[in-house]
This record gives C-alpha cells, sequence and structure tokens, in this order.
C-alpha cells in the first residue's frame, strides 16, 4: 500500500548484485508475509473454498480476485505497525486506546482461535485417517503433543522452513484445474463480475470465505513477527522489503484460494454433489489429478491429507502464537518464540492452553468440515472491529511518524471494513427473513 513516507530511518535497500540475483534477492526477504499467507490456506480455508465451489459452482470466484487488495492492505497495515512502533499490535491498542478495549478484542480473538484451532486440529485426524488406519482420536491427540513440542522446543522460523515446502503439495489445485475441461470463458466472468445470491446459505458462505481469508490471527501474527524479525538487526528492515514480502504471500494466497474453488465447483458442483461431509468428500477434487493411475482414490486422498496435515501444522502455532503474543502484550509478559520454556511460561502455556482446549472442542460430536466453515464465519465476525483499529493506528502520525497511511492504505482498510460489515450484516438479516 502507498503510505506517506521517507524511510529516512531505515538502511537502503541492498543492490542485488549478478551473483545473488534477483530470485536470490527476493527469497532472501520472505519471511512474516509469506508465512502468514502460506497460513492463510490452513484446513479451515481449504474445507471453505471447496464448500463454495461445490455449494455454487463459480458462483463465489471473484471473491479471490476482488478481495486479494484487501488482504494485501490489512496485513501491510499490520506489517507495518509492528516495524516501525517495535510493538504487537496488542499492545499499540492498549497504548492508543485502553486495557478494557484490548481485554474485549483479545477474549474475541482467542475464542476465535481456540474454535479455529480445535476445527483445524479435526481436519488433520480426520485427513490423516484417509490414509493412516489409527483412530482420528489418536490422531488428533498426537498431532496436537507433536505441534505443542515442536513450537516450543524449536525455532518457529527453522520449523516453518521445513513446512512451507510440504506446502507444494497445493499445486495439486492448479495442476488439476489445467488437467481438467474447464469452462474457461465462463470462470474468467465469474472472477471479474460478482455474483450475489440473496439466500441465508450464499451469505454464510461468502461470510466464511471472506473469514477465512481475512483473519484476525493473521493481524497479530504479522505485525508480532514483523518485531521479531527486526530483533537483532543493526536497523529495521525497509518497508520496500516487507511489502514485497507481504505482496507475495498474499498473492500466493489468494492464487491458490482461486484454484481451489474452481476444482470444487468443476469437480463437484458439476456431479451435483453440494456438500461437503468429510475430508473424504473434500478429497475427491483431486481423483481426477490421478485418474489414470490404478487406485487413484487413494492417491487423491493421500494427496489431500498431504495438504491438510502440512497447512494444519504451519497454521495451528501460527493461531495459538497469536493468541499467546495478545495476551502476553495485554498483561505485560514476556513474548516470543526465542523465549526458554523458562522465560516464557507464560506465553508458551497460552499457547499450550490453546491448543488443547481446541482439541477438546473435538470430542463435543461437531462434523469437522462444518466446524472448519464455522470457524471461517466466526473469523469474520471479529475481524471487523480489529479492521478498525488497525485503521486507526496506521494512520495515526503519533504513533507511525512518516511511515503513517496514505490515501491509498486508508482507502483499502475502510473499503475492507465496510465490505465485512456488511457481508455480516447481510448474513444476519437474511438469517431473520428466512
Amino acid at each position: 500500500m502507498t503510505t506517506e513516507v521517507r524511510d529516512t530511518a531505515q538502511a537502503p535497500r541492498p543492490v542485488a548484485g549478478p551473483r545473488r540475483g534477483r530470485l536470490r534477492y527476493l527469497l532472501g526477504i520472505l519471511g512474516p508475509g509469506l508465512i502468514t499467507g502460506a497460513a492463510d490456506d490452513d484446513p479451515s480455508g481449504i474445507a471453505t473454498y471447496t464448500q463454495t465451489g461445490a455449494q455454487f459452482g463459480y458462483g463465489q470466484l471473484w471473491t479471490a480476485l476482488w478481495m486479494l487488495p484487501l488482504v494485501t492492505g490489512v496485513q501491510e497495515a499490520c506489517g507495518r505497525i509492528g516495524n516501525i512502533t517495535g510493538q504487537g499490535l496488542a499492545r499499540n491498542i492498549k497504548d492508543r486506546y485502553s486495557l478494557r478495549t484490548l481485554r474485549l478484542l483479545v477474549i474475541l480473538l482467542a475464542a476465535a482461535n481456540v474454535i479455529n484451532i480445535g476445527a483445524d486440529i479435526g481436519a488433520l485426524g480426520a485427513a490423516a485417517a484417509l490414509i493412516i488406519h489409527i483412530p482420528v482420536a489418536v490422531l488428533m491427540i498426537g498431532f496436537t503433543a507433536l505441534i505443542l513440542a515442536l513450537e516450543i522446543a524449536v525455532s518457529y522460523r527453522r520449523y516453518a522452513k521445513v513446512l512451507k515446502w510440504l506446502t507444494i503439495s497445493l499445486l495439486a489445485y492448479p495442476i488439476t484445474a489445467f488437467l481438467v475441461a474447464e469452462p474457461w470463458g465462463e470462470i474468467v466472468r465469474a472472477t471479474f463480475i460478482p455474483h450475489i445470491e440473496f439466500s441465508a446459505a450464499f451469505f454464510y458462505v461468502i461470510t466464511a470465505v471472506v473469514g477465512t481469508t481475512i483473519t484476525p490471527y493473521m493481524f497479530f501474527w504479522q505485525t508480532s513477527q514483523e518485531v521479531e524479525e527486526n530483533a537483532g538487526r543493526k536497523s529495521r528492515r525497509s518497508l520496500r522489503d516487507l511489502r514485497t514480502d507481504n505482496a507475495v504471500g498474499m498473492f500466493i494466497s489468494q492464487a491458490v484460494a482461486w484454484f481451489i474453488i474452481i476444482v470444487g465447483a468443476t469437480v463437484l458442483h458439476t456431479a451435483h454433489v453440494t456438500t461437503i461431509n468429510s475430508a473424504a468428500d473434500a478429497a475427491r477434487v483431486l481423483e481426477p489429478l490421478v485418474k489414470t493411475f490404478p487406485h487413484s482414490g487413494q492417491i487423491a486422498q493421500a494427496l489431500f491429507a498431504l495438504g491438510i496435515v502440512s497447512l494444519g501444522m504451519l497454521a495451528i502455532p501460527v493461531m495459538a502464537g497469536s493468541t499467546s503474543y495478545a495476551l502476553a502484550e495485554a498483561r505485560g509478559k514476556p513474548e516470543g518464540l526465542d523465549l526458554t520454556p523458562k522465560q516464557g511460561r507464560y506465553f508458551y502455556g497460552v499457547i499450550a492452553a490453546s491448543m488443547v482446549i481446541g482439541l477438546g472442542l473435538n470430542f463435543t460430536g461437531v462434523n469437522p468440515i462444518h466446524a472448519l466453515v464455522f470457524a471461517a464465519v466466526f473469523n469474520g465476525i471479529i475481524a471487523v472491529p480489529l479492521i478498525w483499529f488497525i485503521y486507526r493506528i496506521a494512520a495515526d502520525q503519533r504513533v507511525m511518524g512518516d511511515a503513517r497511511s496514505g490515501w491509498l492504505s486508508r482507502a483499502t482498510l475502510i473499503i475492507t471494513f465496510i465490505g465485512m460489515a456488511g457481508a455480516v450484516v447481510a448474513m444476519a438479516i437474511s438469517y431473520i427473513k428466512g
């Protein structure tokens, strides 16, 4: 996003020499933005995008394109707040407003994140059970213990480097889209021209799509990760590098979402499968990719499981970490993934509690796929007030100095706020009238 900024206090952008090359330089600056973008396509996102494709065909495909500048703008503002202030989003809200306001927002964030963590843990178990013949409950407990141990014992940066390579499994969706006969003319029209249906089901799913794309845990996570990114540096990284990192991460996130909706519409909707009730149903969208192989159904399920597991193991620590950053900042406790367990007892305790409570939600008998979509809807509701606070902080010259939001950033955040609030209101009205 364009801002009124001179960048005078920041180190000059290094020039990529012939040896490094542009690609090597780009890979060197990718960090919080890329990880946040990858985490955006978590199991909740995959389930929601698959559901909208199955239920409405290409009818909501336009959301991927239209939300790209919005999610990019929101996350750029979050990253810029962390980069300039050296504080997480929660602490900035506390300093700019009040502890009471922050407590309310943190409670809402924690609730949204625990629901999302629980839904993602359930999805991990259900997806893994497609290829590993172990009870889902045992798999869920095992994944929870593994993720928690890795987040505490291993630097998240090292952990994320491994998992980022596993997200290559998401390429299965665009490959499938190009292998199947697609009505590309209709897809292009649906991408650029919004389609609206005035029904409770339509607004429920579109709120889920918006909520799983522009989601609260991403706000807190990227702000705090920009702070940690600058730790130990002689000078904070340039806003140009931050914006490039953020733009790449958000573009990848929305491109993957676009392809998931396409294959969901082409493979499931055209076959009159309009409701995703299980991980096996969601995995069916990948069957055309391997239809010429023996046991193509099992291979498709394995690809789906690999994507869900890798994305879940990447996203769950992000959600739990964002909750912990917010609570630690609200209470003035030490924070950061580089803390030792002894130094960060409170910080890691919140992470553990978030995962354990989320795990417990799976034993209430809720359908994992339905829980994923509900989590996305809940995130869409909670994001609305948070975007307002992000807008106010990022535009405040007293907080941001010359790096305050310019007209484009302010306009993008206001449009995002109005659009998300409108989706929530429309969903509520449609349910009342229905």
